[in-house]
């Protein structure tokens, strides 16, 4: 199949439950078409993280040939989301002194600084993941958000800076290779899904994502259009899973059908006759369960995850004038499924919430199932892709000009230097005659004088 490689991006969701490979392009509305979708089981992930190489190589390979199979495309480069509960994130600010403040600040010092940032001395077994600028200051000048384009002397950032254990990534990292991949990136999957979920509007005003996975539950809260703090919770479905499974005494497999199927968060909902028959164990007795009890389960193990992630967004400052996040809370991933979660979080924060389906950059032709919260980390690690090739695609043509202004300098310079080389010598056989000349003048006139 002929496609332009440049325009085509995969991301890899490697969660806890699932295991996602979707491939996505652009189409000519800026809007993301997804050409293929493979998806798999995740064996060998708990909790985020990565505790079985050999099976977790195995539920990407399942994957990756199921998203060719349907597209056509031949995958090699992914993008790739991490997450788990070694993540966490800090706030630091750095500066760099330019050598001419008289020219203006280019992308290439922004680049400078945030290279600087890399370099920071983490804690023994850490490593950084990303840094992401806020606000920038020149000189004396706060607050500014596009410093390109400015003259200064000085140019200083606050950065948020997401870090997390170097075994883990490369864990992940050796997945990846020997599943005969390559590495193209890595990216925060709560920022992923945040770009798959998130309008601009919403990241202006203020506005705090949680997605809810089946290890993890992820946040990353937005204000001023500027990423302010990102947590990772480490429980997710699978802990309100394994609570039915307990509290009713029934297999896993039975205690995840009951969740999707009859799960509420909220135990009011259910009437106190309204049961639900299990069939018993190799010819044991059935079992059966009231919804009522069902959904109380759901409702203090889910209400524990959500009080955990409001403290996080007290601690960010939301409770402050500054800090308020007017566009409330967006709720994604599997986790968002449960009936009457919405009410529940409302309930526990007192802020306005909505489910997030990431249809907001995806093309209007897509298949309905794409836009279910459950692709959101997938979408946004497409998008990461694409945009990742726009930029290679930038810095490619930026350096080709720069050659060819340095080529065409220098074909000038030497045609500059052709053209003095021939006026000298028009000049000088002009000069010498001239004073030949002068001279035979200067001979006959003193031969006629004799």
């Amino acid at each position: 199949m002929n496609m332009d490689n440049n325009n085509i991006a995969v991301g890899l969701d490697i969660g806890t439950t699932k295991i996602v490979a979707m491939i996505g392009r652009r189409n000519e509305f800026g809007k993301v078409e997804v050409m293929g979708i493979g998806k798999s089981k995740s064996l060998g992930v708990k909790r985020g993280v990565v505790n079985n190489i050999t099976q977790t190589i195995q539920s990407i390979q399942q994957a990756v040939e199921e998203a060719q199979s349907i597209s056509g495309y031949t995958i090699n480069d992914v993008v790739v989301g991490i997450a788990g509960q070694h993540i966490r994130s800090i706030h630091h600010s750095d500066y760099i002194t330019r050598e001419n403040a008289d020219e203006v600040i280019e992308q290439r010092d922004l680049d400078n600084l945030i290279d600087q940032v890399y370099k920071l001395v983490m804690l023994p077994g850490e490593e950084i993941i990303h840094v992401l600028p806020q606000e920038y200051k020149v000189d004396s000048q706060e607050d500014i958000k596009e410093p390109i384009g400015m003259f200064g002397a000085r140019l200083e950032a606050n950065f948020h800076v997401v870090v997390g254990m170097i075994s883990s990534i490369k864990n992940i990292t050796r997945c990846i290779e020997n599943a005969g991949l390559n590495f193209s990136g890595i990216t925060l999957e709560p920022l992923a899904s945040a770009s798959a979920v998130l309008s601009q509007e919403e990241k202006e005003a203020g506005v705090a994502l949680i997605d809810i996975g089946g290890g993890t539950t992820d946040l990353a809260i937005f204000k001023d259009g500027i990423i302010r703090h990102t947590a990772v919770i480490p429980f997710g479905g699978n802990v309100v899973t394994e609570d039915i499974k307990e509290g009713c005494s029934i297999i896993e497999k039975q205690a995840e059908l009951l969740k999707v199927k009859f799960g509420s968060a909220w135990p009011g909902e259910n009437k106190d006759n309204e049961i639900v028959s299990i069939p018993g164990l190799r010819g044991r007795e059935p079992r059966e369960i009231t919804l009522k009890n069902l959904s109380s389960i759901i409702h203090a193990r889910i209400s524990e995850i959500i009080e955990q992630v409001f403290m996080e967004i007290k601690n960010y400052g939301h409770d402050t004038q500054k800090g308020k996040l007017i566009a409330g809370i967006v709720l994604t991933g599997g986790g968002a499924q449960v009936k009457h979660l919405k009410q529940l979080v409302e309930y526990i924060t007192g802020m306005d919430t909505r489910i997030g389906y990431p249809n907001e950059h995806l093309a209007g032709d897509s298949d309905e199932v794409l836009s279910s919260p459950i692709y959101a980390t997938a979408v946004g690690l497409v998008m990461e892709g694409l945009d990742q090739n726009d930029k290679r695609l930038r810095q490619e043509k930026q350096e080709i000009e720069q050659e060819e202004l340095l080529d065409s300098a220098v074909e000038e310079e030497a045609v500059d230097q052709e053209l003095e080389k021939k006026e000298e010598e028009k000049v000088r056989p002009k000069g010498k005659g001239v004073i030949k000349t002068l001279f035979d003048t200067v001979k006959d006139y003193l031969d006629n004088m004799d």
